[in-house]
């Protein structure tokens, strides 16, 4: 397995290292289930507010719940390695919920990111009251017009 691919109590200890060497973590997590230049752009720009980046990606039955039956196109694993491939992504998990809170209260990320197609406000209310216990800055990146997996789905099916 790739060593950027680490599980929920393992990244823990790594984010305590990072916090203690006054390195900045970032932290984003989405699905991911076909990766396309949007998300490639969205990721090198997030990596860009932090020392370290760190994809957290849903889980299989995770995405199912957030996307519906025949989703996730590929498995969690091939997901995972496929992010850590990247050059721009220095850590990767896989989480079993449909929101996030365990990794970030784990975590204690300097800064979460979301997509443009997220607000502040429209952010989970659990997901952000664990940023603010824990300090974490938010912010939101803007979509690249025109890339989306539902539209390469949608393409793909047709």
């Amino acid at each position: 397995m790739n060593g950027k691919i680490l599980a929920l109590a393992d990244l823990a200890k790594r984010a305590d290292e990072i916090r203690s060497n006054d390195g900045r973590l970032v932290l984003t997590n989405g699905c991911f289930d076909l990766l396309h230049v949007g998300h490639v752009r969205y990721l090198q720009q997030a990596a860009k507010l932090g020392d370290f980046l760190l994809v957290a990606i849903n889980g299989d039955e995770s995405v199912r719940a957030l996307k519906g039956e025949g989703r996730p196109l590929n498995r969690a694993e091939d997901r995972a390695e496929v992010l850590a491939a990247l050059a721009c992504v220095d850590l990767v998990t896989i989480f079993s919920e449909v929101r996030a809170t365990r990794v970030i209260e784990a975590t204690k990320p300097s800064v979460y990111v979301k997509g443009g197609d997220y607000t502040i406000a429209s952010l989970d209310s659990e997901e952000t009251a664990a940023l603010k216990k824990v300090g974490a800055e938010i912010r939101t990146l803007p979509l690249v017009p025109g890339q989306s997996t539902s539209s390469l789905v949608d393409k793909i099916r047709s």
